[in-house]
């Protein structure tokens, strides 16, 4: 899925593999303990030797960690451009309420240049603490979660935290923004987040792919903005806040420009991409195909 999503990135951002000097993937649920998957990405991309490529591990918010790499390495000009992603395969133990909004997708980015962008980065903020409402500890194969840290101390008051630093830093107020995109547990968190923050449902609800998708962790604030992206019109302005057990949020905001236009007109759409899906035969085939239960 990452590969897939990255050479998608790159074909509509037009861009040479030469021409991307970093590499970052964000994941929860990556195949290897030791063995990067941005190097498997990268090779696979055409990006590899000389990049700079590492994985990101911060749960649900590890993919908006990777942008905020490749918005500082951009934005200093230590490289051209890089290429930042979010992919998760969702885990849950047999039985457990994870398995009902289990998903799984993954979304990738190029920063480069203004010049050439279809969105410009106008600020970024971040909200951390220590608080233990979701991890898996080393070697176990499905996280734990502790229900009541889930809601209010994790998720709505980090998110929360982040987007206010973040309005705060720019001098502004939800209704400077036309699209706002959050992590996507659950639809209903959503909701609940845009309302205690002043949001409404239209800057909020073509962001909103939880209910097509289900939570695929580290690709599901990404895939919201993607699903933006791909109607939003130059002059907006779209605000991303992710969250992520452990625990911390990311809020950035952006700005779109007049080449979302032509952008819009390459590649395939996020839409496309949720019809030719295939639904399986039941939880039976599911448990099977996830390696819950033995062929």
């Amino acid at each position: 899925m990452c590969i897939e999503a990255g050479y998608e990135a790159m074909s509509r951002a037009l861009l040479e593999p030469g021409v991307v000097g970093a590499c970052w993937v964000g994941s929860e649920s990556a195949p290897y303990g030791a063995k990067p998957c941005a190097v498997i990405v990268g090779e696979a991309l055409g990006v590899t030797p000389n990049v700079i490529a590492a994985d990101v591990q911060f749960a649900c918010k590890s993919g908006s960690e990777a942008m905020q790499a490749a918005i500082g390495f951009v934005g200093s000009r230590m490289v051209d451009a890089a290429l930042a992603m979010g992919a998760d395969a969702a885990q849950s133990r047999p039985g457990d309420a994870l398995e009902v909004t289990a998903g799984c997708g993954a979304a990738a980015f190029v920063f480069a240049d203004g010049e050439r962008s279809v969105a410009l980065v106008e600020g970024c903020a971040s909200y951390v603490t220590d608080c233990s409402d979701f991890y898996r500890r080393q070697g176990a194969r499905y996280p734990q979660h502790a229900g009541r840290f889930t809601g209010e101390p994790g998720y709505f008051a980090h998110i929360k935290g982040a987007v206010g630093r973040l309005l705060l830093d720019m001098g502004a107020t939800p209704r400077d923004f036309s699209h706002v995109v959050f992590h996507q547990p659950l639809p209903r968190f959503v909701e609940a987040i845009a309302e205690e923050l002043g949001f409404v449902r239209c800057q909020y609800e073509q962001g909103l792919i939880a209910r097509r998708i289900g939570n695929c962790y580290a690709a599901s604030s990404l895939l919201g903005l993607v699903a933006v992206l791909d109607v939003a019109q130059p002059g907006q302005k779209i605000l991303l806040a992710s969250y992520g057990s452990g625990a911390g949020s990311d809020a950035i905001a952006f700005s779109v420009t007049d080449r979302i236009v032509e952008r819009q007109r390459i590649g395939l759409s996020l839409a496309w991409h949720l019809a030719r899906r295939r639904v399986l035969k039941g939880y039976g085939q599911y448990a099977r195909l996830s390696g819950k239960v033995m062929r």
